[in-house]
């Protein structure tokens, strides 16, 4: 049987409030910095609909004037533009130690296009990078997202694969601030396809991209 280096705990978890997650986030970081030795942690899960802005990102790229809007919205400190989350997209978010892989920023964001590409290779489908952006296309258009923040080598915030989302909420801004390409989900190469079968396939990919053990910790 093989033995990994690095072990990692799966929190599936359902559609939980995006404020809830990033305080969920920070702890989890905290207490790894802290104490590096930590278990890494990928959390995968859903939000109810939220717009939220990266660290540097231009109000400009929404639709809609945030002060007077009825939306969700919030500004964190990831890097990126703007993006929305919404039920039907899976969303992960890989609390990681890179001390423990490579100290390289451009090196993780691209394993997490990878874990993405080999997901949508299960269903037959050529995941593409386009080297300017960050990010995983499916024939022109665009259906994951990446966006992170490193602190000490550990990792927050992480990548938004579009399962099968109700794509209105992305007419209300320029999404990661790219006005000429447009965004896809998996539903319209795949239809009927859900976040539920898809967790299994995210889950898997990143453990072997990581080479990793995952597990998943027993609900008290």
């Amino acid at each position: 049987m093989k033995t990994y280096q690095n072990r990692c705990l799966l929190y599936n978890q359902g559609l939980m409030p995006y404020l809830n997650a990033h305080a969920w986030q920070r702890s989890l970081l905290a207490e790894r910095i802290k104490n590096p030795s930590l278990n890494d942690v990928l959390i995968l899960l859903e939000h109810p609909p939220v717009y939220t802005l990266g660290q540097g990102a231009s109000p400009e790229f929404l639709k809609f004037e945030i002060d007077k809007s009825s939306y969700d919205v919030h500004r964190v400190e990831r890097g990126g533009e703007v993006t929305y989350h919404c039920p039907g997209q899976l969303v992960g978010y890989p609390i990681l130690n890179l001390q423990r892989y490579r100290q390289d920023l451009h090196w993780y964001l691209r394993q997490l296009e990878e874990v993405l590409i080999r997901v949508l290779a299960i269903y037959g489908l050529k995941g593409e990078r386009i080297p300017a952006f960050t990010g995983v296309w499916l024939q022109g258009r665009k259906v994951a997202a990446i966006g992170i923040k490193v602190s000490r080598w550990i990792t927050m915030h992480g990548f938004a694969l579009n399962v099968c989302p109700d794509m209105k909420g992305f007419e209300q801004i320029v999404p990661c601030g790219i006005s000429d390409k447009p965004i896809g989900s998996l539903a319209e190469w795949i239809p009927g396809i859900t976040c539920q079968e898809v967790r299994s396939y995210v889950a898997k990919s990143f453990a072997e991209v990581f080479d990793m053990e995952l597990i998943e910790p027993q609900s008290e």
